[in-house]
């Protein structure tokens, strides 16, 4: 195994990972399409290798509302949970098999759209009412700079807020990004979570201006010190983001876990993230 972190130093939890096959649907906002399949197993057998005992997979922003393929892999493995991306219509009675099969909670993917959706409209807050009374998370990924107002239409639904990716700060901006400033408020009200994770995307998304930083590593490097003060391990969570879609090649799982301890070089804390996720998806 050629990795930094022993098999008794790992995560506990990859809390965020895709799935997929050869031949799934696009969306018509898909940015990428993956030429090749990674199956349940195949990521279970890579968390084997690396001593992590659990996984959380994300639904993928490229194949929009469909979620069956990862849902019927969740079905078979206890060591995985899922988050599913779905409009806001959906019945209970749905919400309902999906977490009898694994699913516990949303994916707001609203990054690289031209207009974000109105979440305080009534079909929204049903939604999230549900969301809520299912004890499910929403999970959000959407751009720095406009965080701060998807973050206060969802703070007044109730529910747990989960921020991928480090909640994307822009590039120019890094802890300056008002969504950074707004992510950090919104933890300190106890109900939002951020994910140390996808550090290689940090560059992907348009910003005006020039990076403070010449890569979106070196960026995850100054928002994890930055957030590891300000918020704490009880309220961070960590990330593979495999099978690195769009940068495979790459990145590779070992330097995922190297970048966690880079970002967190204190053992005990890196175990209490692991808790916190473990709490967190599988309580």
């Amino acid at each position: 195994m050629n990795t930094s972190a022993s098999l008794t130093d790992a995560p506990i939890v990859d809390c965020h990972a895709h799935i997929f096959d050869d031949n799934l649907p696009l969306s018509a906002t898909a940015w990428t399409k993956p030429a090749y399949a990674f199956s349940a197993q195949e990521y279970l057998n890579l968390l084997d290798a690396h001593g992590v005992h659990f996984g959380v997979v994300a639904g993928l922003s490229v194949s929009g509302f469909y979620n069956d393929y990862m849902i019927s892999e969740l079905r078979h493995q206890g060591r995985l949970r899922g988050t599913a991306i779905l409009p806001p219509t959906v019945d209970r009675y749905v919400l309902d098999a999906m977490k009898a099969d694994g699913i516990v909670g949303v994916r707001l993917q609203l990054a690289r759209l031209a207009d974000l959706p109105d979440l305080s409209d009534e079909s929204y807050r049903l939604f999230f009412r549900r969301v809520a009374d299912l004890d499910w998370h929403v999970h959000v990924a959407v751009e720095g700079v406009r965080l701060e107002g998807v973050l206060s239409q969802l703070e007044e639904t109730g529910v747990k807020i989960v921020l991928d990716h480090f909640a994307h700060p822009d590039p120019g901006m890094a802890e300056d990004c008002p969504g950074i400033a707004a992510a950090l408020r919104a933890v300190g009200r106890g109900r939002t979570w951020v994910k140390l994770s996808g550090d290689y995307r940090l560059h992907d998304l348009d910003y005006d201006g020039d990076a403070l930083e010449p890569s979106g590593e070196a960026l995850a490097d100054r928002m994890a010190r930055i957030m590891l003060a300000e918020i704490g391990p009880d309220r961070l969570l960590w990330g593979s983001d495999c099978p690195f879609v769009g940068h495979e090649g790459h990145v590779a799982f070992d330097s995922a876990l190297r970048a966690f301890e880079r970002w967190v070089p204190d053992r005990d804390q890196r175990q209490q993230i692991s808790r916190t996720a473990l709490k967190l998806y599988f309580s």
